[in-house]
């Protein structure tokens, strides 16, 4: 059964705090929470559906759903695939309601990573026995983390097709071009490549401006039936197409380090949704690292592999100067990355921009379809990819 035209995007919020040493987890979920409805026009009794992730402390939706007093919830999910977890949550939710499960979704996403050590999951010291991952025993004793594993998919890039840090640096310029419209941007001054390639070393050859901000905060978003939307006062924006798909070594037997998931999860949504990368007027693509964007890109068509350097290039996606506008908002790499995850504020910037709502610096004339993207997990060793295509409807 294809989701296209079945559920629709109505609300959208992105919490402005970027540092909460005075809020709790739980509590910026419902702030999110909140937002959302009231930008969509919609109360909590509203709502029939919850997805979330585990970013939600306690039991998770369970906890959740108790603590905001969701009393008419029907249909749950709680979905984890790390930070891309919300963007399979919105293809989720568009399936729950062309099934019937429910009509009003809440998805939501909050955390404090500024608050709180930030462990990687599981293991322990060598040869002991522990209840982690199944992976850990046998990965954690070469000492990977989020950064190395990063740096070693770019390293490999470059050894493959040539790609150079300066390449790298133009990702980071372009989010920075369109953070300093953003008010709650964490990072809001202008960067060229100069200093990219000139700030400290961090995971050879990622250097510090590479790497994405750590930020607390959140986002929520309200994904409703045709029916709802027809009630609601608000720029609809349709769901057309989505994908996903898990990707790992395999033992490995399967390690490539130079494509993500983004291979079969973007195939899939443009497939339900009838259109091409050609199609594409914005897009939002998981910025953890300069690396994920730029084997992002390629995966999903934009470019060929191999020759994502050229395309990001000479400012390819600042909006307003290149073909292809992405993460207008500053992306993970200046705006937000709440939590560590940053999938929900991919699509809410998508939202934006088909609403017409983005800053007019950056807003892109004449956008009607976009595409968010996100790869949560490690792009090194095993993540979730999710892709999902949006129109904005007349």
């Amino acid at each position: 059964m294809s989701i296209k035209g079945k559920a629709y995007i109505m609300g959208a919020y992105e919490h402005p705090l970027r540092d909460a040493p005075d809020k709790s987890t739980p509590q910026l979920h419902a702030e999110c929470a909140k937002g959302a409805l009231e930008d969509a026009g919609l109360t909590k009794d509203d709502i029939d559906g919850y997805f979330c992730a585990g970013d939600a402390p306690g039991f998770g939706a369970m906890s959740m759903i108790d603590y905001m007093g969701l009393r008419n919830v029907r249909h749950m999910d709680s979905t984890e695939t790390g930070g891309s977890s919300y963007l399979l949550h919105v293809g989720h939710a568009a399936q729950a309601i062309a099934e019937g499960k429910c009509s009003v979704a809440l998805v939501t996403l909050a955390g404090r990573p500024r608050q709180n050590k930030f462990f990687p999951g599981g293991g322990g010291k060598p040869g002991q026995l522990t209840d982690g991952p199944p992976e850990a025993g046998y990965e954690n004793i070469y000492g990977g983390s989020t950064h190395n594993t990063y740096g070693m998919c770019a390293m490999r890039h470059m050894y493959e097709y040539g790609t150079t840090s300066e390449q790298l640096a133009w990702i980071k310029v372009a989010a920075s071009h369109h953070a300093q419209y953003n008010p709650n941007a964490f990072l809001k001054d202008v960067v060229t490549v100069e200093q990219v390639v000139n700030s400290r070393m961090i995971s050879d050859p990622l250097h510090l401006l590479d790497c994405c901000v750590v930020t607390d905060g959140g986002g929520a978003l309200i994904v409703v039936s045709p029916e709802v939307a027809k009630t609601l006062n608000r720029p609809k924006v349709k769901i057309m197409g989505a994908g996903e798909s898990p990707k790992g070594p395999m033992g490995g037997r399967g390690l490539d380090l130079t494509h993500s998931g983004a291979v079969w999860s973007g195939p899939i949504a443009f497939g339900e949704a009838g259109v091409t990368p050609a199609d594409i007027k914005y897009a939002s693509i998981y910025d953890s690292f300069t690396i994920t964007v730029l084997m992002q890109l390629e995966d999903l068509g934009f470019c060929e592999k191999g020759q994502g350097g050229k395309f990001v290039a000479d400012g390819n996606l600042i909006s307003g100067v290149g073909k292809l506008p992405f993460n207008t908002d500053g992306g993970g790499l200046c705006n937000n990355h709440p939590t560590n995850r940053g999938g929900i504020t991919k699509v809410i910037e998508a939202v934006r921009q088909l609403r017409g709502e983005a800053h007019p610096k950056v807003q892109v004339p004449n956008c009607d379809i976009a595409l968010a993207h996100g790869t949560g997990g490690s792009l090194g060793t095993r993540h979730g990819a999710a892709t999902l295509i949006m129109e904005r409807e007349a």
